[in-house]
């Protein structure tokens, strides 16, 4: 029998309404359902509830409920587990979650039918060091970026691929991107949608003080490196737009392909095309 976790964003869900239904929906159709403890308790379903980790450990599947961003902070504390998760959109945009909560039972359905497939999506690695010493590590789906403070001056940054200096950059900052991430703050700033079966990393400057920098694109097994040159000015490293790392002058910044994998469930009946177009071209 299938055990499948169910992950809520609490400021989305927060009467846990959908979360209690959807349990009860699995249950009903000899699914087991897997809770958080405090969760459980607050649905009335002790005997569900399993330490946060232990979801991860023990689900064949988790049902993220939430938006993009749910997904992603999910995406990021999964990781290291290979667990499959599908995305149930009560968010805005919803590029990542699956599908919208209306469409929530047929999905179920399909799902407890095994009609669908897994999808796995590269992720980043991120590492800060100075003078050789590591001083924080995090890994990301969508992007790692590096940008100024609210009110800073430019940054200044030397970008290396592979130790070959590619130039130094003037800008607001930078943003590493993954092919999922190349729909997100990437898209943003200017730079190219990517099919997420491609594996690539994508360098963007963000508002570069300069009239002929543009997006580089680079293999998955390159590895890009950002100096922080010497600046007078506040300077943060963000994962997924969610975490920030603050780093200063002499930081080096090194990204590359994470050895974890973002397994996300997809039905049969989407395509990567069809969701772009309906997520962002008629809006």
């Amino acid at each position: 029998m299938p055990r499948i976790g169910i992950i809520p964003n609490l400021s989305k869900d927060n009467n846990l309404v959908l979360t209690e239904s959807i349990a009860k929906w699995l249950l009903d159709n000899n699914q087991e359902a897997l809770l958080s403890n405090s969760i459980a308790l607050r649905i009335d379903k002790p005997g569900l509830g399993l330490k946060n980790e232990d979801i991860y450990l023990n689900s064949d599947l988790i049902i993220v409920l939430g938006g993009d961003g749910t997904l992603l902070n999910i995406a990021r504390q999964s990781a290291y587990y290979n667990v499959p998760l599908f995305g149930i959109n009560l968010g805005h945009l919803g590029f990542l979650t699956e599908v919208e909560a209306e469409e929530m039972y047929p999905a179920l359905e399909k799902l407890i039918r095994g009609e669908y497939e897994i999808e796995k999506r590269m992720m980043l690695e991120a590492t800060v060091e100075k003078d050789n010493i590591q001083l924080e590590k995090a890994v990301a789906l969508n992007d790692i970026g590096i940008t100024k403070g609210p009110f800073s001056r430019i940054i200044r940054m030397g970008i290396y691929i592979n130790d070959d200096f590619v130039d130094l950059y003037s800008a607001d900052g930078v943003v590493i991107s993954s092919p999922t991430g190349s729909t997100a703050y990437s898209l943003s700033a200017g730079g190219p949608i990517v099919s997420p079966d491609v594996k690539v990393l994508i360098i963007t400057p963000i508002c570069p003080h300069t009239l002929h920098s543009r997006s580089i694109v680079v293999s998955h097994e390159d590895v890009v490196k950002i100096e922080v040159c010497q600046n007078d000015t506040e300077v943060m490293l963000t994962v997924d737009g969610q975490q920030g790392y603050k780093v200063k002058s002499g930081d080096i910044v090194t990204v590359r392909q994470a050895q974890c994998y973002t397994s996300l469930v997809k039905l049969k009946d989407r395509s990567f095309f069809q969701v772009l177009r309906k997520k962002i071209s008629d809006r």
